[in-house]
């Protein structure tokens, strides 16, 4: 039981990680666009399955769509997502420079990454709560002994501390991140 939480709880722990990798700092990165979505012939289509990504210098991140066809459709996603970039298209490549981050955008930035490291939190206490109410349901039933019912929660409640901690150094580190010039 105890390592199917911790399992669910280090699940949570990489989706914070992942939405970390989205948000941008002073350096080009493909990850970034991850969350961009363009709306391809009606669909919803991940920028990244309709184009190739890739990152020629710290500063730039160049976009070589699959399809000619669908160069404004990606531009115009681009635009309109939270990103905060300008495409340059030159017919070929789609071009996005990432300019230096002033300090008020790197303060935004600290404070999307506090509240994605909020939401990872909120989801690794939300398993705590379901496994602490399933032993609470089992030494209700008489399945177990209150003393294996509280060693259980204890074990739930330091397996919680571990991720949570776990979130606050990647928190950390990414605020560190931003911030460096």
């Amino acid at each position: 039981m105890l390592a199917e939480i911790e399992d669910n709880m280090q699940k949570s722990v990489e989706s914070t990680q992942r939405s970390f990798n989205t948000i941008r700092t002073g350096r080009a990165n493909a990850a970034i666009l991850d969350r961009v979505m363009v709306d391809y012939y009606g669909t919803e289509t991940p920028l990244k399955s309709l184009s190739n990504i890739s990152t020629p210098d710290s500063t730039t991140i160049a976009i070589q769509p699959y399809d000619k066809g669908s160069m404004g459709l990606i531009e115009k996603a681009i635009t309109l997502s939270d990103i905060g970039l300008t495409p340059n298209n030159n017919g070929q490549v789609i071009r996005l420079n990432i300019p230096p981050l002033t300090e008020e955008r790197r303060k935004q930035l600290v404070k999307l990454a506090s509240k994605l490291a909020e939401e990872g939190k909120v989801a690794i206490r939300n398993i705590r709560r379901d496994a602490i109410d399933d032993v609470r349901k089992q030494e209700k039933n008489s399945d177990i002994s209150e003393d294996e019912s509280r060693d259980l929660q204890d074990g739930i409640q330091k397996i919680t501390d571990k991720f949570t901690a776990k979130v606050d150094e990647l928190l950390a580190l990414k605020e560190k991140d931003i911030m460096t010039v």
